[in-house]
């Protein structure tokens, strides 16, 4: 079940091709802005889109900006509430998979060759370390916002289950987190 905030149902993506950019903008509950971080679409399977974020990429976000260290594939899903983005072992931090629980996600074409994704960024997290195995984070934050953005009650708790069942999916290596996103790191590189 997918949930959008604006009740209106756009996931339903232009007709892209191999290569073109896209850029993922990521905002809050509120409005505000969140992360912006381009890449190059490489293609649909029966999950969803992947796409190529590479290493050396500017992403920025409201008081941060950075280049990226490492390649990363993002996943926006046909189903669920959620992106998933894996990076590679060059991720500084040890970072595997980083699964962002969203909403409201849209497709716009803004000229040739040039599409853009939005979506809610719901801060709960999925994520899966060298280090640390799979665990959820930011509960405290999606507790905080939940009150001071408003959050609906039927909302925060599909979020909450939908997590709950990603972390479950994540450590039990069910697809699509099943190592198939290696693959896609090398169809990015070789773009």
């Amino acid at each position: 079940m997918t949930v959008a905030a604006t009740g209106t149902d756009r996931r339903t993506a232009p007709t892209l091709h191999r290569g073109e950019l896209v850029v993922a903008r990521n905002r809050k509950w509120d409005g505000t802005a969140h992360w912006v971080v381009p890449g190059r679409y490489l293609g649909a399977d029966g999950f969803g889109h992947w796409i190529f974020q590479g290493t050396g990429e500017f992403i920025s976000r409201p008081g941060a900006a950075l280049y990226t260290a490492s390649d990363a594939v993002l996943l926006v899903p046909h189903d669920g509430d959620w992106v998933a983005t894996f990076y590679d072992a060059a991720h500084p931090d040890g970072v595997e998979l980083y699964i962002d629980m969203a909403v409201d996600f849209a497709w716009r074409r803004i000229r040739p060759a040039v599409v853009e994704f939005h979506m809610i960024d719901m801060d709960l997290d999925v994520i899966r370390t060298r280090s640390r195995g799979v665990f959820i984070d930011d509960e405290d934050e999606f507790a905080e916002h939940r009150v001071r953005m408003n959050y609906p009650a039927g909302l925060a708790a599909h979020l909450e289950a939908e997590c709950a069942s990603l972390a479950v999916a994540v450590t039990a290596g069910l697809a699509p987190f099943d190592g198939r996103a290696a693959a896609r790191f090398t169809e990015g590189r070789n773009l």
